[in-house]
């Protein structure tokens, strides 16, 4: 069946022509790629990606179909999907239909047929940069037009976006350890990692106050990973600071890490074009040993101020560029990492830290 044309268009000119994929109509958001052969359905429903268009580097995407179970989230969070060959035909017989029928489920508008080797090659040159995809105005001009009403990620707040509005709890309510979970757009399998380690968790709305976070009595505090400027959160960083001085065990990924920095005076930076997949080499430091990665943000911690303050540890680096991928506060049971030890889709190289962050809490309680 013939199929119907589309048109990226990015903030430099750059401008593609291919075919539509998924709901027809116009789309746009910061362009990134992800360097994973597997796992789409996470990465699309990862709230991180929260205000992205995304380029999946693998030649084949969709050919395993989609299913409720592959989710880390109650819907699609990207803006919208470039491909190569974005597959509506799948092998997997578990699956519950295809990736076309998915996206048109959720209104997401896609464009395959795209030279993305060459288009991601382009990015990793000239940077992260805004961009549009339409299936419904193939004129380009139009477009870049429209472009210039898409919102700058610098600077932009999106993690009460993608929050939860009502506080929950999930696992063993007589466990032991309980423990205060800060929602800035929280990954399901990042709160799997508790559960299946035996802890009590309660999942609170971005902006609760330490004051209503200790009504559950917590043993720990975690600070979750999610989309958007971290330098934009001030409301977070309060209560991060908040949280420092109850001395209490406390973990951060991703956002979470980058909070963590800037509650200790150490500011944060947007990436040239940001690190997403999950074939990331990251030293750990501290034991000399190498981890295979997933990882997924466009924003940083700054090297320099890190290295220069006397109050922070750094843990973990990235042998890729050695940026920062982990930390820990000095004289406090904090630390964070910038990469996904939960890992879905991706190796459980790094998942020790979440027994690293149970093991602090029992002996802090001891």
């Amino acid at each position: 069946m013939e199929q119907r044309q589309a048109v990226l268009v990015l903030e430099d000119g750059t401008t593609c022509y291919g075919q539509a994929f998924g709901a027809i109509g116009t789309t746009g958001g910061e362009i990134c790629f992800n360097t994973g052969m597997t796992g789409y359905q996470e990465v699309f429903t990862d709230p991180s990606y929260y205000g992205q268009v995304l380029i999946m580097n693998n030649v084949h995407i969709g050919n395993y179909g989609v299913k409720d179970e592959d989710v880390e989230s109650d819907s699609i969070k990207i803006k919208g999907l470039i491909g190569r060959n974005l597959e509506e035909l799948f092998s997997r017989r578990q699956a519950k239909g295809s990736l076309d029928e998915y996206l048109k489920k959720q209104n997401i508008v896609a464009i395959e047929g795209v030279d993305t080797r060459a288009l991601v090659a382009h990015i990793r040159s000239k940077g992260a940069m805004n961009c549009i995809i339409s299936s419904e105005i193939l004129d380009a001009e139009v477009l870049k037009n429209k472009l210039k009403e898409v919102p700058d990620m610098d600077g932009l707040e999106l993690a009460s976006v993608v929050s939860t509005n009502v506080a929950y709890e999930l696992g063993d309510t007589n466990s032991p350890i309980k423990v205060a979970v800060l929602d800035y757009g929280t990954k399901r399998n990042i709160l799997n990692c508790f559960v299946e380690r035996g802890v009590h968790i309660k999942v609170f709305p971005a902006k609760t106050s330490l004051e209503e976070l200790k009504t559950f009595n917590p043993a720990g505090y975690f600070i979750s990973s999610g989309p958007g400027d971290p330098a934009s959160m001030d409301y977070a960083v309060q209560t991060v600071k908040d949280i420092l001085q109850e001395d209490k065990p406390t973990f951060g990924i991703c956002l979470g890490h980058q909070l963590l920095a800037l509650a200790n005076d150490i500011p944060t930076f947007k990436m040239h074009h940001g690190h997403r997949g999950l074939n990331h080499p990251v030293k750990n430091i501290l034991t000399g040993r190498c981890e295979i990665t997933t990882q997924n943000h466009g924003f940083g911690v700054d090297p320099e101020a890190v290295k220069n303050a006397d109050h922070i540890e750094i843990t973990h680096v990235n042998l890729n560029d050695s940026s920062i991928e982990g930390i820990r506060v000095k004289g406090k049971p904090a630390f964070s990492v910038q990469y996904h030890p939960e890992s879905t889709p991706g190796p459980h190289d790094s998942r020790y830290l979440f027994d690293d962050f149970i093991q602090l809490i029992k002996e802090h309680n001891a």
